[in-house]
């Protein structure tokens, strides 16, 4: 198994449940870690925890593409490229179809899906110019397994799923791993 230490990795998400979990198991294996979140308060608070410096964290919703360039930008700056991108980020709205209002919808594919097109687009670039990365997206069982009330959650991850399977099929000539879990 590769070994995590000295990788530079970007945990977009990392406010949540499962992106705080992944910081920590990344810095205790030895990761120079970068991380985004929308939440100011719980992004320092996750760094404080995990001594990870101010530098290597950004506030930021994922739908916002100048936002992004700025953070690649900020990253690109200090290393070359990132070695692992772990999008652990979304926002998941469930109801019944009735109950769903089309700002819910949208809301919720702009998080989950157009958020990890930006996300992806902005830094697989640098990746494909080494020919080596990893990008690593949790859509959940939900991206795979349809459940009542679930509707705009759903639609935003099977995207996801589609749309990392055609990325994969543009890079496949290269050491760039695209893994969906």
């Amino acid at each position: 198994m590769e070994s995590l230490k000295g990788k530079h990795v970007l945990v977009a998400g990392a406010t949540g449940g499962i992106g705080s979990a992944i910081v920590k198991l990344l810095t205790g294996s030895g990761a120079i870690v970068f991380i985004t979140g929308r939440n100011t308060e719980k992004l320092n608070a996750l760094a404080t925890a995990n001594n990870i410096p101010a530098e290597r964290v950004f506030v930021a919703e994922l739908s916002d593409e100048t936002k992004l360039h700025s953070i690649a930008g900020n990253i690109h700056a200090m290393i070359p490229q990132l070695d692992i991108l772990i999008n652990a980020a979304g926002i998941g709205i469930i109801k019944p179809l009735e109950n769903l209002t089309i700002n819910d919808f949208l809301n919720t594919i702009n998080s989950n899906l157009v958020g990890t097109f930006l996300l992806v687009k902005t830094f697989l670039p640098k990746m494909k110019e080494a020919k080596k990365g990893l990008i690593i997206n949790i859509p959940g069982v939900l991206g795979k397994v349809p459940m009542a009330g679930a509707a705009a959650y759903c639609a935003s991850k099977y995207g996801l799923l589609g749309m990392m399977q055609c990325i994969r099929e543009e890079i496949k000539r290269t050491d760039i791993r695209i893994t969906n879990i």
